[in-house]
Formats: structure tokens, C-alpha cells, sequence
């Protein structure tokens, strides 16, 4: 057996997970997805371990649902997560962002200023759009040390989650190994 070209580090839980896989890897590709889904649910439900537990119940009754083992994680996680520790809007829907992103910083007793003070104000939402307003989401959650992702939901949708910023290394270790391509609030896609 030949030793990795760097140094092993016992704490780098994911970076190296799919770098060194062994030959029994296949066999326990499902059981390292549903670890890394568990990890990522706890990053997205900060001090909320039961919320956690749910999702990742419902995550696999999806997977028992569908018989499919290579499926996308995040398509199930979708709709397991939503308006609870995660948001998944149309593209040309504020308002529905600014009430998706209201309700999860709700859980910390957390509100976000739109800068506006009637955010249903019909000309600020004309003036507006979705990725504009997860910038300003972004910028408002770093200031209580909250990081507003966003992963790629495709062109007519906006999607994403909130995490502590202490948590920022793990969602992009975790997420690009479920294959889910994510990225800070500030930079929609």
C-alpha cells in the first residue's frame, strides 16, 4: 500500500473521504452518502439536533420511496429541508424569498433588515430581485455570525441555507462531496 503524497490528518473528516477510496468503497457508497446528508443536516440545523433528526428520517423514507441508491442527495433533501432549515424559491419571487428567509432566522430570533421599512411594498419588490436580496441577506446574517449559502437550483429557482460562519470549512467540504454545488449568499447563481 502506498502512503497518500501528504500528510494524513486525523480530523480532516471529508476533505480526503472519495481522494483514497478503497475496493469496498461501492459497497458502502450509500452509508458514507447518508453520513455526509447526517453532517450536513446538523451544519444547517445550528443547536437544532431534533430538526436534524427529522429531516434525515425524512431523507431516508425518500431513499426507501424510490429504490434508487445514485439519485441526487440534494433532491431529496429539497423538499425534506424547505422553509424549515432551507429555502428553494422561483426565480422571479421575492417576496416568497423574503418571507422563506424570515421564517428560518426566526429560529435564532433573528430579523433581517431589507433595508425598506414594508418590505411587501409593491414598488421596492419591482425594484428588486432574488439575487440582490440574498446579497443583502448575506451581508445582514455575517454581522451575528450567520453565512446565507446557496446552491444551484437551476435557472428558474433559488435555493440555499443558513449555517453559523464558524461552520463555513464543513458546507464546503460536505457539499461538493454530496455533489451539490454551493456557494455564499453574496454570489448568487
Amino acid at each position: 500500500m502506498n502512503a497518500p503524497d501528504r500528510e494524513f490528518d486525523p480530523d480532516d473528516n471529508f476533505e480526503n473521504s472519495r481522494e483514497h477510496e478503497s475496493p469496498l468503497h461501492d459497497e458502502d457508497d450509500e452509508a458514507s452518502t447518508e453520513a455526509l446528508v447526517w453532517q450536513l443536516l446538523l451544519v444547517i440545523n445550528p443547536g437544532d439536533e431534533e430538526a436534524a433528526l427529522r429531516q434525515f428520517d425524512g431523507y431516508r423514507d425518500a431513499v426507501a420511496a424510490d429504490g434508487v441508491d445514485e439519485a441526487d442527495p440534494m433532491a431529496r433533501l429539497k423538499d425534506v429541508i424547505d422553509w424549515t432549515s432551507g429555502f428553494h424559491v422561483e426565480a422571479d419571487d421575492p417576496s416568497t424569498f423574503i418571507d422563506a428567509i424570515n421564517e428560518l432566522v426566526a429560529r435564532w430570533n433573528l430579523a433581517v433588515d431589507w433595508g425598506v421599512e414594508d418590505v411587501g411594498d409593491d414598488e421596492f419588490l419591482a425594484a428588486t430581485d432574488v439575487p440582490e436580496l440574498m446579497s443583502t441577506a448575506y451581508d445582514r446574517l455575517r454581522e451575528y455570525g450567520y453565512t446565507l449559502w446557496t446552491w444551484d437550483a437551476g435557472a428558474d429557482a433559488h435555493a440555499g441555507w443558513i449555517t453559523l460562519s464558524r461552520d463555513d470549512d464543513a458546507v464546503r467540504l460536505l457539499a461538493p462531496a454530496l455533489g451539490i454545488d454551493v456557494r455564499p449568499g453574496s454570489d448568487a447563481f
